[in-house]
């Protein structure tokens, strides 16, 4: 069975354990890296959600992640209201992946506040 696992600000992210989630509390954003290496060595680990404001800071941690782990990962916004960073981080993805960026150059007109 796939682990299922949060990571970021322990407000934030209990509520996940009451669903079967392993819970990494986080006090700030750079252990991030260091904790998702470690996650990605886990063949067994399926979904990792990371809080929004742990990862806008250290993005470079979450693609670090992609490149070692076939497991999904996702940033969940927080009670502050999503930054987007996902979104962003997607639509480079896409670019990077078919050659063309199918959302436009100005990405940020996409996001409205």
């Amino acid at each position: 069975m796939f682990r299922a696992i949060a990571v970021g600000e322990k407000h934030l992210i209990m509520g996940f354990k009451a669903v079967g989630f392993e819970i990494i509390e986080l006090d700030d954003s750079s252990k991030l890296m260091e904790t998702l290496i470690d996650i990605s060595s886990d063949p067994d680990t399926g979904l990792v959600f990371v809080t929004e404001s742990m990862a806008e800071d250290n993005l470079e941690a979450i693609e670090e992640f992609h490149n070692r782990s076939s497991a999904v990962i996702t940033l969940i916004p927080t009670h502050e209201g999503s930054k987007h960073t996902s979104f962003l981080m997607m639509a480079k993805a896409i670019e990077r992946s078919i050659g063309i960026d199918v959302l436009g150059k100005d990405i940020n007109k996409h996001i409205k506040d």
